[in-house]
């Protein structure tokens, strides 16, 4: 499929810069992929739809406060630096991306902090849009991180950030409630969505939840450039499913239970780890798959998503599991109906 195919114009009004005022109270599409119905429920009512040992697979990482602000040696200038991951902890070695970018050139410093506590050198221009920067500072690798901690801010997305000011209650309601992993640099939206109150609901019914752990890239939310989806090249991110969460997954699926991934990061890390005989291997290491369609989907039988903006590689993954006239005639309807777009927007359910 060509790129075109996935764009759709989104009024701006419904765009979500708040939250719901209760995670479970946002609105939920569910399309039916067999009949083609769609109906219009409370996130809450997604309950319904699964049974006694039924499976939800989550995703637990959790986003850290990964913008820096600082001033480059002798010019002053403010510098902001995002920090992408780490990739040596001893070194103090990262990727990031810094803006404004045209001002840093290998061999520049950056300061951070009232007393410049950290220092950052970047030392190499790995692509034309990021950097890599040693971080220079006196003490042990705890406290340097928890001094970036007590500097960085959450990194909120544009089009939360662009209609209104950063709020405390962001860093707490920027995080899913079963968040544990760090290493994220944007939420995975669908699992905002449940409340403690539900969590506990399905634990009553006898619904499962399993764990995997993807550090959410900003590669994204980055512009696909190319109309042949075939040649567009995914950034990688790091990911885990541990022995316990795929036997899990596995056992649910001999069962004939139903599985439910909860976001695309969930449904991309499950289909990082399944084998040819569609079970699903333990994981550790790092993931550029790119779902498109047409795509055989081998684990999952249902998804919960948000509605993502035109272009993405969210949207063309939620096409491919949904199937791609359905899931925009879905859009369509939910333009219509006045749904709320994007992080803090509204649920759709995918059996």
């Amino acid at each position: 499929m060509k790129l075109s195919q996935f764009k759709y114009n989104l009024p701006q009004e419904l765009i979500a810069t708040m939250p719901a005022k209760e995670r479970d109270e946002s609105r939920l599409m569910v399309v039916n992929r067999k009949t083609k119905l769609i109906e219009h429920l409370m996130f809450k009512d997604v309950i319904d739809f699964f049974d006694e040992g039924d499976l939800f697979v989550m995703n637990d990482t959790k986003v850290f406060p990964a913008k820096l602000y600082g001033v480059k040696e002798k010019t002053a200038a403010k510098i902001e630096v995002f920090l992408l991951r780490e990739i040596n902890a001893d070194s103090r070695l990262w990727d990031v991306l810094v803006d404004p970018a045209r001002k840093i050139r290998i061999g520049n410093k950056i300061y951070f902090g009232a007393n410049n506590e950290i220092i950052g050198e970047v030392i190499d221009n790995t692509t034309s849009r990021g950097r890599t920067m040693r971080f220079l500072f006196d003490g042990t690798n705890d406290q340097f991180h928890a001094l970036i901690h007590k500097m960085g801010v959450t990194p909120l997305p544009n089009d939360v950030l662009e209609q209104r000011k950063l709020m405390n209650e962001d860093a707490e309601r920027y995080q899913t409630l079963f968040a544990q992993h760090e290493g994220a640099v944007a939420a995975p939206t669908a699992g905002l969505h449940f409340s403690k109150i539900l969590l506990k609901k399905m634990e009553v019914k006898g619904i499962n939840t399993a764990m995997i752990t993807l550090h959410n890239g900003l590669g994204n939310f980055r512009p696909i450039e190319v109309e042949d989806l075939t040649k567009h090249k995914s950034d990688s991110e790091e990911m885990f499913i541990t022995e316990q969460t795929a036997n899990l997954i596995n056992k649910t699926k001999e069962a004939k239970h139903k599985i439910c991934a909860v976001g695309t990061t969930s449904m991309k890390a499950v289909e990082t780890a399944v084998t040819i005989s569609s079970k699903v291997k333990a994981f550790e290491g790092w993931t550029n798959k790119f779902i498109f369609p047409p795509y055989d989907f081998s684990v999952a039988d249902a998804m919960i998503t948000n509605f993502h903006p035109a272009l993405s590689p969210m949207l063309m993954m939620v096409c491919a599991f949904g199937g791609h006239d359905l899931i925009m005639d879905a859009y369509k309807e939910a333009i219509k109906e006045k749904y709320s777009f994007l992080t803090y927007g509204d649920a759709m359910l995918i059996i």
